[in-house]
């Protein structure tokens, strides 16, 4: 009895042993926040979504002008007049809708711009982790800035620095 003990034992240590996988940690949002290109990237985003912003700002301050002056002089309006001057607001409502869906909606002109920019630097990021990854042999990198909740993990695990000797070469 004593033998079989030891027997299984010792075959789920060598199993555990054997099962056991390198991994890293990493936080991306640290290596990008260290990278130039990445903080211009993010600059030249910033610019343009307060002009984008901006000129939805303007169009809703002229929306909001023409409800104002509808509501003021709504009972004076005949009512074909009336139903002109809702469809002119609906009209005028909708194209604002449409112009905040093309600059910020999915898919839009910040999504695509985003791409245009930050995207190479993600790409770059991504080949040097794959390329330590090999290098070190690990079997799995997480990445604690992307949500996934890590309680506790030695500070000797993330490897953000040498991500970013790889992509500096410093």
């Amino acid at each position: 009895m004593k033998k079989l003990s030891l027997l299984i034992l010792l075959a789920a240590v060598l199993g555990f042993t054997a099962t056991a996988q390198r991994y890293a940690v990493i936080d991306t949002r640290y290596i990008l926040s260290k990278l130039p290109e990445y903080t211009e990237a993010q600059k030249k985003l910033d610019a343009f979504s307060i002009q984008w912003q901006q000129e939805i700002d303007l169009k809703q301050a002229a929306l909001d002008q023409l409800y104002r002056n509808f509501e003021s002089e709504k009972v004076m309006l005949s009512e074909d007049l009336l139903k002109k001057r809702e469809d002119d607001l609906f009209n005028k409502e909708k194209e604002l809708r449409d112009l905040q869906k093309k600059r910020f909606g999915f898919e839009g002109d910040l999504f695509k711009r985003r791409q245009e920019l930050v995207k190479p630097i993600q790409d770059k990021v991504y080949s040097a982790v794959q390329k330590l990854a090999s290098a070190r042999q690990y079997d799995l990198i997480l990445d604690k800035s992307e949500g996934i909740t890590i309680i506790f993990a030695d500070p000797k695990l993330d490897k953000s620095d040498d991500i970013l000797k790889e992509l500096t070469g410093k």
